[in-house]
């Protein structure tokens, strides 16, 4: 099992390998995973929720979300690199991780004879929202499922955020913008999607 500290050393390995795969050259900060995983923290304890990461690299979000679930509910994690995918699972073995691409996520809950999901959580890359994926999270989110995904701030004007962006906006009836967690290198924000557009 690849140790915390290594993370930082194979994300930029990841990184430097498959740019447009890998989203960020180091992990996530605590405080950015807080900020991605509050919705689940949110949800009532009666609920027993599906929560599906995309693109967990080695767990910065993972952790959270287990500490939020807190025993209850499944926890898939669908990651495309091998690399990643044998951290997360032997660092998390709890946790269903999928090696596939993040658009069979409909497919990887049928297989699972699960519904829909309650919480989507992303850390992926830009570059992967060229084509359907929005409109595949928000078709695989319950009707008060909620969809998170980071930007970094110094890029939020760029053409690629601003198109995630308006696709969230059609995809779903509200969309918030987080304030900026400083305390992630780089500083970014959160946009928080709510009720799927059918």
């Amino acid at each position: 099992m690849t140790a915390p500290s290594s993370d930082a050393r194979l994300f930029l390995r990841e990184f430097v390998r498959s740019p447009l795969t890998t989203a960020a050259v180091l992990p996530s900060s605590p405080a950015l995973a807080a900020a991605m995983t509050a919705p689940i923290a949110a949800m009532a304890e009666s609920v027993v929720p599906v929560v599906v990461e995309l693109g967990p690299g080695t767990g910065a979000f993972t952790g959270a979300i287990r500490r939020q679930l807190a025993g209850r509910g499944r926890h898939l994690a669908i990651e495309l690199s091998d690399v990643m995918a044998d951290v997360l699972t032997a660092r998390y073995p709890e946790v269903d991780v999928v090696r596939t691409d993040a658009n069979d996520l409909c497919q990887v809950l049928a297989d699972r004879d699960l519904p829909a999901a309650d919480a989507v959580v992303s850390g992926l890359p830009w570059a992967a929202y060229s084509g359907p994926l929005i409109r595949t999270i928000a078709g695989s989110l319950a009707p008060n499922g909620t969809f998170t995904q980071f930007a970094y701030t110094w890029s939020r004007w760029a053409p690629p955020a601003r198109r995630l962006l308006a696709g969230l906006r059609a995809a779903f009836d509200e969309v918030e913008v987080s304030r900026t967690v400083w305390r992630n290198v780089p500083p970014a924000v959160v946009y928080l999607a709510r009720g799927p557009k059918s």
